[in-house]
Parts: C-alpha cells; sequence; structure tokens
C-alpha cells in the first residue's frame, strides 16, 4: 500500500550509502538494510557537479555517494524526493512524467533482524 508519509525517510538520517545498484532501468541506493530504489530516472549535484541518469559521466559521479551519510531529506510527493549529503544532492523525480508508471521510487526497510524485507516497510511514492 502506498505510504506518502515523510516519515521513512528519517529511518535513513544518519545512515552511510554502502552501494549504488544499477539495475536494468532503475538505480538503487543501499544502506547497509534499507534500500531506496528510484525507478524515474534520478538527477543530483556530487562536488558541484550537476549529473542526470543516464547521461555520460552520470554513473560515476552516483557511485561517488558511497561511503556519505544522509543529513537530511525533502519530500514533495508530486515533484521530489531529494536525499542530502552536505553538499551533495541525490533527487529521485516522482512527477507522473518522469517516473514512466504509477510508481516512481520504493523503500524497503529492516525487519527485525536487520536484514533489508518488507516485514520492516515498504513505502511507495
Amino acid at each position: 500500500m502506498a505510504n506518502h508519509s515523510d516519515d521513512p525517510l528519517q529511518l535513513l538520517m544518519g545512515l552511510e550509502v554502502s552501494a549504488v545498484s544499477f539495475v536494468r532501468d532503475y538505480v538503487e541506493l543501499h544502506f547497509d538494510g534499507p534500500v531506496l530504489r528510484a525507478l524515474g530516472d534520478p538527477f543530483g549535484v556530487y562536488g558541484g557537479r550537476e549529473w542526470r541518469f543516464p547521461a555520460p559521466g552520470s554513473m560515476e559521479l552516483m557511485r561517488r555517494y558511497i561511503g556519505e551519510t544522509v543529513d537530511g531529506y525533502k519530500l514533495d510527493p508530486d515533484r521530489i524526493l531529494a536525499l542530502d549529503f552536505g553538499e551533495h544532492r541525490f533527487v529521485i523525480p516522482l512527477d507522473s512524467d518522469s517516473s514512466g508508471g504509477p510508481e516512481a521510487a520504493h523503500m524497503v526497510g529492516v525487519d527485525e533482524n536487520g536484514s533489508t524485507s518488507i516485514l520492516g516497510g515498504m513505502w511507495i511514492w
């Protein structure tokens, strides 16, 4: 069931990106447990350089988020879901034109054992 609260994003505060995965037609940020999936093409800024996936050079910049810690976020359910990492930002567009379907982003939480699992919650934007 869709959950439009920004409370799940609070779970990412203080967590470090452990992996950036490129899976066919979407991108995932892993946080040693929770996973945030971008179904629309993400964009952002890293080190003052703007990037937009899948443009050339975007994958290289996106990999640099590994090791960065979430220190803020913004959720505008009709526009964007953004994670802040100091001077860096990772944005998932949520508008219907960008997502290519009814879902633009998913976040999967962790179960009582700390494993990535929908038993720990799943939020869809």
